[in-house]
C-alpha cells in the first residue's frame, strides 16, 4: 500500500492510499475532504475475492482500529487482537487501576 500526501490549495495535506495490481489498474481509496473513496475499474479488478469482501474487510478492520483507539483514550491498552477462523475478530483490552 502507498501512502500519497498531497498539499491542496487551503496547505492541507491530504493522505491518498493506493494498492498496486499487476494489471496496472491500481485500487485507490481518496480522500474528498470527509472521507476516503473508493476508486477502482471493476473491469480491471485483480484480487481473489470480490470487491464486496473486500469492502467488508476494511470496515472490519478499521472498526476495529477506532476501538482500539477509542478505548486507549478512556486509559485501557489492547493485550490481545485475534482474527477468528469464522472471520470475526477478538481485542482483549485491560485496563490498570492506579488508585490502590
Amino acid at each position: 500500500i502507498l501512502h500519497d500526501k498531497q498539499k491542496n490549495n487551503s496547505e492541507l495535506t491530504k493522505l491518498n492510499l493506493t494498492i498496486s495490481q499487476s494489471n496496472g489498474y491500481d485500487i485507490e481509496f481518496i480522500w474528498n475532504g470527509q472521507e476516503y473513496e473508493l476508486v477502482v475499474d471493476m473491469s480491471f479488478w485483480e484480487q481473489p475475492y470480490p470487491v464486496e469482501s473486500f469492502i467488508d474487510k476494511v470496515a472490519q478492520q478499521y472498526a476495529g482500529e477506532v476501538i482500539i483507539g477509542e478505548s486507549q483514550k478512556l486509559g485501557f491498552q489492547p493485550i490481545k487482537y485475534q482474527q477468528n477462523s469464522d472471520g470475526s475478530n477478538t481485542v482483549v483490552l485491560e485496563r490498570w487501576n492506579e488508585n490502590t
